[in-house]
């Protein structure tokens, strides 16, 4: 048998002094990284229900659900399908709205655990009923816009609606759009008729 080297001799003798190298995983958890890509988790206040984490997740997912009858918006994440890749957080137009946490230890054997659901309040045209989008999502442009909000009807009424200004009651509408109509909250394609129709 051969004698062994020095720095190995070296080695030996460092790992009997300072113990093991590896960490006691079940027992004690690991601190992950900076740069760690863990659990993704929306955040209630932040998040504005705009879909765009999405219509940029690459495994589907994220679901979205729009019930006109109740007026709300549910999106739903399904981290057992979730391939952590951050596109969801990258995309995110408030920055805040869906991050990747430092949660790595996800095993269970319910999978309604896995699921992460946040839920907004449905925008619907006052003409048509379609669906323009959450009324968090106009509130933040409202503000990312400052006065230039004043440009649009819809986003208009709705951030004078949040301060009680406007009435939330909408007036019913004849068959056919009129002028009158342009000061309602509408989708673009109403907005373009009360125009074009005059």
């Amino acid at each position: 048998m051969r004698a062994p080297k020095l720095r190995e001799l070296g080695e030996a003798i460092r790992a009997v002094v300072t113990g093991p190298y590896t960490i006691r995983f079940p027992k004690r958890p690991s601190a992950p990284f900076d740069a760690f890509r863990g659990k993704p988790e929306y955040d209630e206040k932040e998040c504005v229900g705009c879909g765009a984490c999405k219509e940029v997740c690459p495994a589907k997912a994220i679901e979205l659900v729009d019930d006109r009858a109740t007026r709300r918006r549910t999106l739903t994440l399904h981290v057992d399908n979730c391939i952590f890749c951050g596109q969801c957080e990258l995309s995110c137009i408030t920055e805040k709205g869906i991050t990747l946490t430092k949660k790595y230890d996800l095993a269970t054997l319910n999978r309604d655990e896995l699921r992460e659901t946040v839920e907004k309040t449905l925008l619907l045209c006052e003409l048509c009923g379609d669906v323009i989008g959450t009324e968090d999502h106009v509130r933040w442009l409202a503000r990312r816009l400052g006065p230039s909000a004043y440009t649009n009807p819809t986003v208009m009424l709705v951030s004078q609606r949040e301060l009680g200004l406007v009435d939330g009651a909408p007036s019913p509408s004849p068959e056919t759009p009129l002028r009158a109509d342009r000061i309602k909250i509408l989708c673009p394609r109403c907005r373009r008729a009360t125009t074009l129709d005059l």
